[in-house]
Formats: C-alpha cells, structure tokens, sequence
C-alpha cells in the first residue's frame, strides 16, 4: 500500500472521507504531510488506527475516550492497568444505561398495560398520564 490518498484511505478503512476529515480535525488521525499538488498522503497505518477508532467507537467509547486510549499507546509509563481501568468505567457507565432502559421500558409497559387501545385519543391513559406528567425513575 505504502502511502495513500484520503480516497484511498477511506476505501481501505470502509468509512468516509468526511470521517476521516473529521478525524483529522478532532486529532485522532495525525495531520499528513501533502504533495506539492496538494493530496494528503497517509501512511499504511492509518487503515489501522481507523480499525482502532471504529472497534472502540462500537464498545461505546466516545470520540475523547479514544484520544485519550491512542495517547496512553503514546505515553512514556502509561501501563496496561490505564486501559483496564478506562474500560471499566466504561463497564460501569454501560450497565448504568442498561437500568435506566430497563426503567423506561417498565414504565412504558405499565402505561401499554393502562391502555385498552379503545376510545377516542382524548381518552387515551397513555396520554394522560404523560400530561399528567407522571414519568419513571430516572436512576
């Protein structure tokens, strides 16, 4: 491969060129040098870093969390307990959306359950207890 243009780039890493711009914006993929017509040229390991960045992003690392996990790769003394200990309070703020889904989706059944599906909608219990204001706990 040895360097590629942002098109190429993008289609070796299976996303946009916009995402890679934006990328570049939020420095998650360094700044590459140009020619003198102008075209980026990134490095092989780009596609990589992308990999990286995407793999996180579906673990439900935000775009910060990945900056920070790329520069521990960076810093001198960073240890694998730095990793382990980001991914688990990233652990903990998952199961934290995990109850709070749970608590919707109670809520939400016991509404369904109020509601005949009958009558005129100014009669709906569903929407009356919305107007009501009545809502779950929100933990």
């Amino acid at each position: 491969m040895g360097q590629l243009t942002i098109g190429n780039l993008a289609k070796h890493a299976e996303v946009n060129v916009e995402t890679i711009r934006y990328y570049e914006r939020l420095g998650l993929l360094p700044k590459p040098p140009r020619t003198l017509s102008g075209y980026r040229l990134f490095p092989e390991d780009a596609v990589l870093r992308i990999q990286f960045i995407q793999r996180a992003q579906d673990l439900g690392f935000s775009l910060k969390e990945i900056r920070n996990l790329l520069g521990l790769r960076l810093r001198p003394g960073a240890r694998c307990a730095d990793v382990r200990e980001r991914a688990e309070t990233k652990i903990a703020e998952i199961d934290q959306k995990i109850r709070s889904l749970q608590a919707m989706r109670t809520a939400l059944v016991r509404l369904v359950g109020a509601c005949s599906g009958r009558g005129p909608v100014s009669e709906c219990p569903i929407l009356e207890s919305l107007g009501r204001g009545e809502h779950h706990d929100r933990s």
